[in-house]
């Protein structure tokens, strides 16, 4: 049931709709399990993309974007909240999915807390992870529809960038 390398190793813009009603599971120390719904998704494409991470190029920051689709990507923001990604595409085409919400939690940054994220997930990978990882809808929690918004907090990326539809969420 956990997602393969193969569904992470594509286009950001299609890995991102296609995560919306998957299972984000996080299995804690203690062996409690944690199964979410995600609802909500925002693309970051590759270097171009002035709202990418990875726009500013290479980074210690964004080395894990360089890398293959199916790592984690975490990050660090107003002091308070790790947001979690995860990289998409081939090697050396830096491209994320930020996971914005599940039906069970709202916003990111309540996301990153309940899942108790910090900087030890930074590149780990979602196929053999003991702790995070993916797996496929049943069919019960499968959208029956997905739209797009434009993407939430990027107006330094410009007005172009920041009108693109790259936010997926789920309808019903």
């Amino acid at each position: 049931m956990r997602l393969s390398n193969g569904f992470f190793c594509r286009d950001v813009l299609e890995v991102a709709p296609d995560l919306i009603g998957k299972i984000l599971v996080r299995k804690f120390d203690d062996g409690e399990i944690l199964r979410l719904t995600i609802n909500e998704t925002e693309a970051y494409r590759e270097e171009e993309d002035l709202a990418c991470h990875a726009s500013r190029g290479r980074t210690p920051r964004t080395e894990v974007m360089y890398h293959k689709g199916g790592l984690v990507y975490v990050y660090f923001i107003y002091g308070m909240y790790w947001l979690l990604n995860f990289t998409t595409g081939a090697i050396n085409h830096p491209q994320a999915v930020l996971i914005r919400g599940t039906r069970e939690i709202n916003g990111p940054g309540r996301l990153g807390r309940t899942l108790k994220l910090d900087r030890s997930f930074y590149g780990e990978d979602l196929t053999t992870s003991g702790r995070l990882w993916v797996e496929e809808s049943p069919a019960s929690t499968t959208p029956t529809s997905i739209i797009t918004k434009t993407r939430v907090g990027i107006n330094y990326a410009g007005e172009f960038w920041a009108n693109k539809p790259w936010r997926f969420m789920e309808t019903s």
